[in-house]
């Protein structure tokens, strides 16, 4: 069966289906999210799963008495070595059905956008009609670990069951393994960072620094007025003593913009990309409802949703890869 997603909305997302055609018709419906936080600030004290947990629960709590999503799918980047399928531990935390499998996708930023996609694509009416869809991180709590030659020793190490076998291994450690292996935001193959690619994509498309700050200003504006109207009281869950966004600033303007130098490109004297222009490194978790048309009336009859043709409202952008290691994209 053939599917397809359509374009954004402000109320929702759903792919529309020509008359006649085996298509099904997926809708994209709101949820709820937590406070978003930069990094060791307000939400630093919890983990991803402590922070998708509430907002899986606050979600289940709002579907009609007796109903429940088919499908878990859940976004995440930074790896832990305490669990593999976040989704499923989220999932199972949050006290939910036990019976409703859930699995994870990690894409980098792109990571719940694609959840959604996916979830989208195994959806069919009358077998699975209603998933949840999400992601969280917490940036604050990345786990430092050892790096490969230090572990591979102690493991041998810690599997030796003598104590002839254990100093014999003791003797192989070359003290230049000991290192330890802390996660950082670049990419494996070229070892740039998203935001001096970013950089590279900004001089490429001729996007100034008073264009960015202006996107920038305009983000913070949006925001402040949208909290003073009340549009998030019913999307944003509190954690903890945070119930709203330390992020947004209501005196930021210009001229504070403009004053903050290059964050990634400082030696050529073009860098555009700074502090204030830029995706702030943040902790938090927020969810969607994807389903198809009998899927949504499981769901309360005020959930926000619209119908919206693909055709005229996405975009495709050019994507650029590295063709080899160290190449710039």
């Amino acid at each position: 069966m053939q599917r397809r997603l359509a374009g954004f909305d402000a109320g929702g997302v759903s792919g529309r289906t020509p008359e006649g055609s085996n298509m099904s018709e997926i809708y994209f419906a709101s949820g709820v999210r937590t406070p978003f936080s930069k990094v060791d600030d307000a939400l630093a004290a919890y983990d991803a799963i402590e922070l998708s947990v509430p907002v899986v629960q606050a979600m289940a709590a709002r579907l009609k008495p007796g109903a429940r999503p088919d499908l878990a799918v859940w976004g995440s980047v930074v790896p832990n070595l305490g669990w593999s399928n976040i989704a499923r531990e989220i999932w199972l935390d949050a006290k939910l059905d036990p019976t409703v499998p859930a699995y994870s996708v990690v894409l980098a930023c792109a990571s719940s956008v694609t959840a959604a996609i996916a979830a989208g694509g195994m959806l069919q009416e009358g077998v699975r009609d209603l998933a949840i869809v999400g992601g969280g991180e917490s940036l604050s709590r990345v786990q430092i670990g050892l790096n490969q030659k230090l572990s591979d020793w102690l493991r041998h190490f810690l599997q030796a069951r003598s104590l002839g076998a254990r100093h014999e291994t003791f003797s192989e450690l070359h003290w230049n393994n000991i290192r330890l292996h802390i996660p950082a935001i670049v990419n494996r193959t070229t070892g740039r960072s998203m935001g001096e690619h970013t950089e590279d994509t900004a001089k490429e498309w001729h996007i100034s620094r008073e264009a960015q700050d202006e996107w920038a200003l305009k983000g913070h504006q949006r925001v402040i007025a949208a909290r003073a109207r009340g549009f998030f009281d019913d999307l944003i869950i509190p954690i903890g003593a945070t119930d709203r966004d330390t992020i947004p600033r209501a005196d930021t303007s210009m001229e504070k913009l403009a004053r903050l130098p290059p964050a990634f490109d400082r030696v050529s004297g073009q860098g555009s990309l700074s502090a204030g222009n830029s995706s702030p490194v943040t902790d938090g978790a927020a969810s969607v409802w994807v389903a198809t048309k009998p899927g949504l009336a499981r769901l309360p009859d005020n959930t926000s949703r619209s119908v919206s043709d693909a055709a005229s409202n996405l975009r495709a952008l050019p994507l650029r890869y590295p063709s080899a290691a160290g190449e710039n994209p």
